[in-house]
């Protein structure tokens, strides 16, 4: 089994998230998911046994939440489309036990349609949704070791389904020297690990996070899998204690989110304009250069000393102590 343990070759932004707000909400203690529609965010926590979603202002307080009594399983992101309903990516799967994974379309009504999934290829853990132009929804699986992958539904979505899933791609994310991330997983896997995702307003650029940086990809058609095939822009993420929440303002502002109460929200204003809308004028996969078209990429950090035998060494350590951090099970019923 190959270790994904590699130096990231990616251009890396000079960016400094700003505070924006704290969260200090009991409920949302693990923010798992966020959506932002410009003038409000939308967040949910992860666990519970019925649909809540926050509507939060600006300054992270709760205006008003929205609920329906479907009972999710582990819900870990979010996506709202265009129409403004809200998409629940009950996608997560530690032990991987499910035999079908699940999304909730939750209108602002509270109204809610159930769609269950499988994939093709056995179970996996997935934290990750982005949902394109066209309202389909793309999964991206959470893998300590290889590849992360990429599915979406082969055909329409049907209620309650299930609807199968089919691969249509990777993405090799390697690890990086920015701090933060859980202490109780050794740093080098945290840094792989993905997340989140998001994909802007006008569908032009996709984000994949992991617990320590964001990764930015043009899509100037829209195509997420074409998309997640180009070499991304790293913004890091730094000092996130377990960040696993990314959203795009409709300005191409980045949020970004961490478990944990009292943690903030934190902004990258212009993120979206970081990668070029011309992808193939841009660097080629494995250029230590800048991102054409922006004038404050850097080349990313480099851990060129990073011995391969002692990537493995914390590979089998974390295999033997069972992942124990990446156990943390659902409170709802399992689908």
């Amino acid at each position: 089994m190959t270790l994904a343990l590699a130096l990231a070759p990616v251009t890396a932004a000079h960016a400094d998230p700003v505070e924006r707000c704290k969260l200090n909400v009991k409920n949302i203690g693990e923010l798992s998911g966020l959506a932002s529609d410009g003038s409000k965010m939308y967040a949910t926590n992860d666990g519970g046994t019925k649909l809540t979603v926050s509507v939060l202002s600006k300054d992270c307080k709760v205006e008003r939440t929205i609920t329906n009594k479907l009972d999710p399983f582990d819900v870990e992101d979010m996506a709202i489309a265009k129409d403004g309903t809200i998409w629940l990516s009950d996608t997560g799967d530690n032990s991987k036990k499910r035999e079908t994974v699940a999304l909730f379309a939750l209108k602002p009504n509270g109204t809610a349609t159930l769609y269950r999934l499988t994939y093709p290829d056995g179970q996996h853990d997935a934290e990750a949704l982005l949902l394109d132009q066209k309202g389909v929804p793309y999964l991206v699986t959470k893998e300590p070791f290889g590849a992360a992958e990429v599915y979406r539904p082969e055909g329409d979505l049907a209620s309650p389904g299930p609807t199968k899933l089919t691969k249509v791609g990777s993405v090799d994310i390697k690890t990086t020297e920015t701090p933060g991330g859980p202490t109780r997983i050794p740093h080098a896997i945290a840094t792989v690990l993905v997340t989140g995702g998001a994909v802007s307003a006008d569908g032009k650029v996709v984000a994949l996070r992991t617990y320590t940086d964001a990764y930015l990809f043009s899509a100037p058609d829209g195509d997420i899998a074409a998309a997640l095939k180009r070499e991304p822009v790293r913004v890091p993420l730094p000092n996130e204690p377990q960040g696993e929440t990314i959203a795009f303002e409709p300005d191409g502002t980045l949020l970004t989110g961490s478990e944990g109460v009292g943690q903030p929200i934190r902004t990258v204003a212009g993120a979206a304009g970081m990668v070029s809308p011309n992808p193939q004028g841009g660097s080629s996969p494995g250029s230590s250069g800048g991102a054409a078209g922006d004038a404050n990429a850097a080349p990313a950090t480099s851990d060129s000393g990073f011995p391969s035998w002692l990537a493995i060494i914390i590979g089998v350590i974390v295999v033997l102590g069972g992942l124990a951090f990446l156990a943390r099970k659902g409170t709802g019923s399992s689908r």
